[in-house]
């Protein structure tokens, strides 16, 4: 994969040829990024191994919720509150958390059984991020819904001020959540899903035809 990206990026002339320690173009990128590339691990599992944590305990609160019916239940098992519409919201928002905390769980893993390899932060890794923090995302906006409608089902309020209170110290958590991770959030979507503009932008063609041909790399 490395050798693929490199002959993308510089003449095919050059694919061949070595410098004078020896080393192709791609051995030597390799050697030169060493060091990045071990801070570039230690960080990924730092992240991955925080962001399992979130999803497990979101997993954690959201089915333990499943079975704490707001409100209780009469003698019958039925929901005091079942005709109210924010049970509904409570029911729909509890499901849609629990199955995108397992989901962003279940990526993060694989992102810890990753090798780790350079080829794999061109795409995979990045990816699999992407996916894990939209997921885990998702899962906590919904887990706060689901909080938002277990308070308004319980003080059975009909007042706007107090549901407008209420809505803005359940989505606080998301909004803060969202603000700090949406750097890193674009960052790694425009280094996945536009990474052949970058390559392209980073040696453009009147560069490369002005490269002298037949010189060995320095």
């Amino acid at each position: 994969m490395m050798g693929i990206r490199v002959r993308k990026v510089i003449p095919s002339l050059y694919v061949t040829l070595r410098n004078k320690e020896g080393k192709t173009a791609a051995e030597l990128f390799k050697t030169n990024h060493e060091e990045q590339l071990k801070m570039a691990q230690k960080w990924i599992k730092e992240t991955t191994q925080s962001c399992s944590t979130v999803a497990a305990l979101v997993a954690t609160v959201v089915f333990a919720a499943a079975y704490t019916v707001p409100g209780g239940s009469d003698e019958e098992g039925t929901p005091n509150f079942i005709n109210s519409p924010y049970f509904l919201v409570f029911t729909i928002s509890d499901v849609v958390s629990l199955a995108s905390s397992l989901t962003s769980l279940v990526v993060f893993l694989s992102l810890l059984t990753s090798p780790f390899e350079l080829q794999d932060f061109r795409v995979s890794l990045p990816r699999k991020l992407i996916v894990g923090f939209t997921f885990l995302f998702f899962s906590v906006i919904t887990t706060m819904l689901s909080f938002g409608a277990t308070i308004l089902i319980l003080i059975q309020s009909e007042k706007k001020l107090t549901t407008l209170l209420l809505s803005i110290a359940a989505f606080l958590p998301v909004f803060v959540f969202a603000v700090l991770q949406f750097r890193l959030y674009v960052s790694f979507m425009g280094s996945t899903f536009n990474f052949h503009k970058i390559t392209k932008k980073a040696l453009p063609s009147r560069l490369v035809r002005r490269l002298p041909g037949g010189r060995k790399l320095s």
